[in-house]
């Protein structure tokens, strides 16, 4: 966790993770409805693989079966690539964070000094050292059980995806042990709202000593 007491009118800077399927992204909703900036990461390297760059790239490196019926990059067919072997998902990994990491701090930077917080919404924030850069990181936590049925029926995975992309990151255990602030989501949006809204509220104190 990092003070940033250099700028006292500075937002706070909120890292957001949780495990997979845990609904961190109903999270980070709620805190951008709350009127916090928010840097979703899939989001931006969702955006990112439609650039026709990065496209010609990815092609080059592995041929045209990373195409889908439009031209489009299938994102199906890249986590069969990096999920299974680590030297590409680093090779991925290295093309498209810079990328990402130049659009979080441009939108940061164009926040205004009332926001409640900038939030990084990222499900590799330990994994790629974001931790740092945050005052307070929050971890949301859902049921093991309930992660992987949210997850099996939003997206559509198999038992064996689901644990070959959880493998690829820290333990849960893990990241809730290094947050500051654990957000429970385990019972409707109402019951998430309401946890969300307790950790609004600590923002303030959160917000006086940066």
């Amino acid at each position: 966790m990092m003070s940033s007491g250099t700028n006292p009118v500075s937002p706070p800077i909120v890292g957001l993770t949780g495990g997979i399927g845990a609904g961190k992204s109903a999270v980070a909703k709620m805190l951008k409805e709350a009127g916090c900036v928010v840097a979703d990461a899939d989001a931006t390297v969702g955006h990112l693989l439609q650039s026709p760059g990065i496209i010609d790239t990815l092609v080059r490196w592995w041929g045209a079966s990373v195409l889908d019926e439009s031209g489009g990059l299938d994102r199906a067919a890249i986590a069969s690539i990096v999920f299974a072997d680590k030297a590409e998902r680093a090779r991925l990994e290295q093309l498209l964070h810079p990328l990402v990491n130049q659009h979080r701090m441009d939108l940061f930077a164009e926040a205004p000094a009332s926001t409640p917080a900038l939030v990084i919404d990222a499900p590799l924030l330990f994994e790629v050292g974001l931790d740092d850069a945050c005052d307070v990181i929050v971890f949301v936590d859902s049921d093991s059980t309930h992660c992987r049925h949210r997850i099996i029926a939003s997206r559509g995975w198999s038992e064996a995806e689901f644990e070959r992309r959880m493998q690829a990151q820290i333990s849960t255990e893990e990241k809730r042990a290094r947050a500051d602030i654990v957000v429970s989501n385990n019972g409707d949006l109402d019951a998430l709202q309401i946890e969300v809204n307790r950790f609004m509220q600590q923002l303030t104190g959160i917000s006086d000593q940066c």
